[in-house]
């Protein structure tokens, strides 16, 4: 499987620092006061607390990571989480984890050198996958809750583009995305609220050997048909690409041929 990211560049190490804090406090403030035994729908078989564990432990071990820039991949992922006894007590705890997220994500060189699962071996991949780790689950948890979710359109953008650069080496967790193959068939993903006329667009061709991120076209070039198109706002497509919506969601304008997103979408659940 071949990727090459189609915006060619993330966004500013200190976006994803701040909003990392900011996604953080509010995941916190949204399940601090629920009942720890709440369904959260878009995460089966998880509770609340099982969700506010997760995203409070997966912090803490990214920051172990950065600290220890490591190079190779971790053994293990247990690491010193001082977890309440009580599971009423796990929105402070993740709250309480902020200072230390922020203080190591502003000693770290985003340009540093390190192991990462992902496409980009450096250290600002953990940043970026923070964010958007803690960001979905904040949107469980307001699901959970019955909360409404709002997602800036400019992190939403930059979460497709992660979601999609990263995908072909989720292997590891998402064994599925090893059988995603096609003949030929392009799929069009297309936000509906950039400021660009023609939208941000990514590509990915299923071929017999695997799939692909394509390259965008270059400017005045006319891209070439997909079989198949989405087109949504950014946020509704980063949670689409999540399994948190579903194409056939009237959100969404479809075109071109729906097998070719049912066989992605069966084997693309993160």
């Amino acid at each position: 499987m071949e990727t090459t990211s189609q915006t060619g560049h993330p966004l500013p190490y200190d976006t994803y620092r701040q909003a990392i804090e900011r996604e953080t406090l509010q995941f916190a403030e949204v399940v601090k006061g629920a009942d720890p035994a709440t369904a959260v729908p878009s995460c089966p078989n998880w509770t609340l607390a099982e969700l506010t564990r997760h995203v409070g432990a997966l912090q803490r071990w990214f920051c172990t990571l950065l600290t220890q820039l490591v190079q190779a991949p971790p053994h293990s992922r247990d690491v010193e989480l001082g977890l309440p006894e009580r599971a009423q007590d796990y929105a402070d705890w993740v709250a309480a984890g902020v200072p230390q997220v922020a203080a190591v994500l502003r000693a770290t060189d985003p340009q540093a050198v390190m192991w990462a699962w992902g496409e980009d071996q450096h250290a600002r991949f953990w940043a970026r996958r923070m964010l958007f780790e803690t960001l979905v689950h904040r949107v469980d948890a307001e699901r959970a809750v019955g909360r409404k979710s709002d997602i800036d359109p400019a992190l939403a953008a930059d979460g497709v583009d992660e979601f999609l650069v990263n995908l072909p080496y989720a292997g590891l967790f998402a064994p599925a995305v090893a059988k995603l193959r096609g003949n030929g068939e392009t799929i069009a993903f297309q936000c509906a609220d950039s400021a660009d006329e023609t939208g941000e667009e990514w590509r990915v061709r299923l071929d017999p050997d695997g799939f692909r991120l394509l390259t965008r076209a270059g400017a005045g070039a006319a891209p070439s048909k997909a079989q198949a198109a989405v087109r949504g706002q950014s946020a509704d497509l980063l949670l689409l690409l999540y399994g948190r919506r579903s194409y056939q969601e009237t959100v969404f304008d479809i075109s071109g041929e729906v097998t070719a997103l049912d066989c992605w979408f069966a084997h693309t659940a993160f």
